[in-house]
């Protein structure tokens, strides 16, 4: 029974930082269609923010983990007004280009600023004994965080003027404009907010795993795996791909290594693809 709990505590775990790691993309490409293949950097810019202002200025984790999404909104906004507001209804390649351009960019910065093996942090809120066994209690910020995180992000596109609005400019931009919708102002707050969600992400991430400024490579494929099986509908879709991809990658790492998890990862992905090209969601009625 304890040896259970572990392992279902370990799969969840994994669906959060699938989760996590995904949500911001899901903004920009579920939505915007827009490939951001900086998203990966901006992953890094949160975790690299909190672990900065928790070692060298002694900031509370928690409240580093607050300032994290402000740094990527900043350089997110500014992104989007030097270079993706004159390539959005392009096509997708000239996206991807720009974008990996500036995620090369941003990882020389990162590497020049805090050189290849800065110095990570420890993981809060001590350990969980089950029986035998133990895990970290901080395991349960990431389940809550994701979980506030995509309920927020529903709530804000469902509930919300802003929402609808976003969702008509990304759906149909001519007839927003007709509409007098301020689409460029949209945009920009669209692709702003999910440029913070990647660095919260990468922030709430920062105690659990080794930081450096090659991180968001190493996340970057998992995420728009992950956004790409999600389909149409970016919010729910994105928490069922999570759950069916997060449950393959922790199975296998449990009962062989961490490289066939991410292998069994793709290997899914590939698989729902061949069956569902246009995502899990494709069919779904709703949209979010």
């Amino acid at each position: 029974m304890d040896a259970f709990v572990v392992i279902a505590v370990s799969a969840v775990t994994a669906i959060a930082t699938l989760t996590l790691i995904s949500t911001g993309l899901a903004v920009i490409f579920g939505l915007m269609r827009v490939v951001n293949m900086a998203h990966g950097e901006f992953l890094m810019v949160g975790a690299l923010t909190t672990t900065s202002l928790v070692l060298k200025l002694h900031v509370p984790w928690w409240l580093a983990m607050i300032a994290a999404p402000v740094v990527g909104a900043a350089i997110g906004g500014l992104m989007e007004i030097l270079l993706i507001s004159r390539i959005y209804q392009r096509h997708l390649v000239d996206t991807l280009l720009i974008t990996f351009g500036i995620s090369l960019i941003m990882f020389q910065l990162a590497v020049d600023i805090f050189g290849t093996t800065p110095p990570g942090i420890e993981t809060p809120l001590g350990a969980l004994t089950v029986g035998s066994y133990s895990f970290p209690a901080y395991t349960l910020v990431l389940l809550f965080s994701a979980a506030v995180m995509l309920l927020g992000l529903y709530l804000l596109f469902t509930r919300t003027k802003y929402g609808l609005l976003a969702r008509a400019t990304a759906q149909n931009p001519a007839m927003a404009l007709a509409l007098g919708v301020p689409a460029k102002r949209i945009n920009f707050f669209t692709f702003t907010l999910g440029c913070a969600l990647a660095s919260l992400g990468g922030a709430i991430l920062a105690p659990m795993i080794s930081v450096s400024p090659s991180l968001g490579q190493a996340y970057v494929g998992q995420a728009f795996m992950t956004v790409v099986i999600a389909g149409p509908a970016f919010i729910s879709g994105t928490l069922l791909s999570a759950i069916l991809l997060g449950g393959v990658s922790n199975a296998l790492s449990q009962g062989a290594t961490t490289l066939w998890g991410l292998t069994g990862l793709f290997a899914m992905a590939i698989v729902i693809l061949r069956f569902r090209p246009l995502g899990v969601s494709a069919s779904w009625k709703r949209g979010l």
